[in-house]
C-alpha cells in the first residue's frame, strides 16, 4: 500500500483567504495593533527631538554597516577578554547545531528560551526538540504559542492572534494551577506559578540580543517580563544568539538606539529590564552562569551587505512598528505571511531567507504601497521601495502568472491611448456604480473569482464626475 500524497503546503493567497475568514483573528489583532499604534503616538509626541533622533539612529546603523567588519572584531576581542565564547555561524542549520552540540555537551535535560526572533529565524526550537532537549518558552506570550503548538504571529506580541478568551481556555487546560477569575492579571499569575520550577530546573538558558555593544563586547536584551534575566542567570550555562547586524560602537550608541526601539515597539519610554550581560560569573559574584556563549549568525545578511537593493533592512532593530501601522496586516495578521517575520518586514527578509520564488512573490504584491510602514519606522527604512525592488524582480524572472503579464500587457496598451483610456474608465466606473445600488455597496465582484468580495463588500464609486473630470473642470475654472 502506497503511502498518502503529502498535502500541498497553502500559499500565500490561501493563507490570507483563511485569515480573513476567522473573526476571531480580527478581533485579536484589532485590541493590539490598535492599541499600539495609540500609544506609539502618545509617546512620541511627547519627544520633540523624535524626527532628530530617528536621522541619528539612521546614522548610527548606516555607519555600523559600513564598517561591520571592524566592529565584529572589537566585539569578538573584548567579549573574549570578559570570558565569553564565541562562535560564527553562517547559515541557520550551522547556528543551531552550534546550540545544540553546547547543550549536549553539558548534559543538558531543559532549556529555557527567551523570546527571540533571531532564534525563531534559525529554526533552534525545532532544533532542540529533534535533539530530545525540552524547550521551554518563558516570554508570556511565547509560553501561549509554545502550549498552542503554534508560531509567533508578531515580532513583539508573539500570541496577538489569540484573544483573551482563547487563551483561558488554554490556561486551564495545560497548567496544574490555573487561574480562577478570567483577568489578565490572574492568567499571568498562572504562567508565573507554572514557569517558577522550570527557571530553577533548566541546564541551559538560551536569549537573543537587542544590541551587542563592540567596546564593552557585551550583550544588551530588553524585556517587559524579566523573563530575560531568569533565563540568564539561574542555569550554568548561557547561550545568546545574535544576527551579525545587531552591533552597537558604544553602550551610548545603544542608549540613543533603545530610546527609539522602545517608544516605537510598546509605546513605552523604557522597558522595565535593560541587562547588559558582560561575560559569565567572576569571583565573587553572587550569581550567573558558569559559561557564558555568543552565536553570531549571519544567515544571508552579509549577503544583503554585499547588494545595494537590499542593503537598508539591515538597519532594522525588530521594533515591529511597520507591522502595527500596516494596513494589510491588520487584515490578515502574521501567520499568513508564512516565513518568520511578518509584515512588510517579513514581506522585505522572506524572499532573501527562502529565495524569491511562486510562493514568496505574492508577499511584495501584497502591499499597497501607502508608505505608513516608512513613516513609522525608527531608522527610516523604505520599505515600500524595498517591495517594488522584489516586485521588479519576480517580473524580470518570470514568476508572475501569464494572466497577469497578459492582462498588464493590455492595460500598458490601454494607457498609452489617453482617449480609449478615459473611455474605458468612466464605462467602468458607471458599471460599478450600478452594481453598487442603493446601499452604494458592491457584494459580489464578477472577473475577479469572488477574491475582493468574499469577506468584505467593496464601495461602489460614485455617480458624479471622476477624479480626473473634476481636476480638469477645477483647472479650467481657476484660469478664467
Amino acid at each position: 500500500m502506497s503511502a498518502p500524497a503529502p498535502t500541498p503546503t497553502p500559499d500565500f493567497l490561501q493563507r490570507a483567504d483563511g485569515a480573513l475568514a476567522d473573526r476571531w483573528l480580527k478581533t485579536a489583532i484589532d485590541r493590539t495593533t490598535g492599541t499600539a499604534r495609540t500609544k506609539r503616538a502618545a509617546i512620541v509626541g511627547q519627544w520633540p527631538d523624535f524626527a532628530v533622533a530617528r536621522e541619528r539612529g539612521k546614522a548610527i546603523k548606516d555607519h555600523v554597516v559600513e564598517n561591520l567588519g571592524h566592529y565584529l572584531a572589537e566585539f569578538e576581542r573584548n567579549a573574549r577578554a570578559n570570558g565569553a565564547v564565541v562562535h560564527y555561524a553562517e547559515t541557520s542549520d550551522e547556528a543551531c547545531r552550534i546550540v545544540v552540540d553546547i547543550c549536549r555537551k553539558a548534559g543538558a535535560k531543559s532549556v529555557t528560551r527567551s523570546k527571540s526572533m533571531l532564534g525563531e529565524e534559525i529554526g533552534l526550537p525545532h532544533a532542540l526538540e529533534d535533539a530530545g532537549i525540552e524547550r521551554v518558552e518563558t516570554d508570556l506570550a511565547e509560553h501561549i504559542v509554545q502550549l498552542a503548538g503554534e508560531r509567533p504571529s508578531h515580532i513583539i506580541w508573539p500570541a496577538m492572534h489569540k484573544t483573551r478568551e482563547q487563551i483561558s481556555e488554554l490556561f486551564r487546560a495545560s497548567h496544574a494551577d490555573p487561574h480562577r477569575e478570567e483577568t489578565a492579571e490572574a492568567m499571568a499569575a498562572s504562567a508565573r506559578r507554572h514557569l517558577r520550577q522550570r527557571f530553577l530546573d533548566a541546564d541551559v538558558g538560551i536569549s537573543g540580543a537587542n544590541f551587542l555593544i563592540a567596546d564593552t563586547g557585551s550583550v544588551c536584551t530588553v524585556t517587559n517580563e524579566g523573563n530575560a534575566e531568569m533565563t540568564t542567570t539561574p542555569p550554568r550555562i548561557h547561550i545568546a544568539t545574535a544576527g551579525i547586524e545587531k552591533l552597537a560602537p558604544s553602550a551610548a550608541h545603544a542608549a540613543m538606539m533603545l530610546r527609539l526601539l522602545v517608544r516605537s515597539a510598546t509605546g513605552a519610554a523604557l522597558t522595565q529590564y535593560t541587562t547588559f550581560h558582560t561575560g559569565p560569573k567572576r569571583a565573587g559574584d553572587l550569581d550567573g552562569p558558569d559559561e557564558f556563549h555568543i552565536v553570531l549568525v549571519d544567515n544571508g545578511r552579509t549577503k544583503m551587505l554585499a547588494g545595494e537593493e537590499m542593503r537598508e533592512m539591515l538597519r532594522c532593530i525588530r521594533c515591529g512598528a511597520c507591522m502595527n501601522h500596516c494596513p494589510v496586516f491588520n487584515q490578515i495578521g502574521g501567520h499568513a505571511y508564512g516565513g518568520t517575520y511578518p509584515g512588510p518586514m517579513g514581506a522585505v527578509l522572506t524572499p532573501i531567507f527562502d529565495g524569491l520564488n511562486e510562493k514568496t512573490r505574492d508577499l511584495a504584491h501584497a502591499c499597497t504601497l501607502n508608505g505608513r510602514c516608512r513613516e513609522v519606522c525608527p531608522v527610516d527604512i523604505p520599505l515600500p521601495t524595498l517591495l517594488k525592488g522584489w516586485r521588479t524582480a519576480s517580473w524580470r524572472e518570470g514568476l508572475e502568472p501569464r494572466t497577469m503579464r497578459i492582462g498588464i500587457g493590455l492595460w500598458r496598451w490601454l494607457a498609452t491611448h489617453p482617449p480609449l483610456y478615459r473611455l474605458a474608465m468612466g464605462l467602468g466606473s458607471k458599471a460599478l456604480h450600478l452594481m453598487g445600488g442603493a446601499r452604494g455597496r458592491i457584494s459580489s465582484l464578477p472577473l475577479v473569482g469572488g477574491a475582493w468580495t468574499r469577506h468584505r463588500e467593496m464601495p461602489a464609486p460614485p455617480s458624479g464626475p471622476t477624479f480626473l473630470q473634476a481636476e480638469a473642470k477645477r483647472q479650467r475654472e481657476g484660469a478664467r
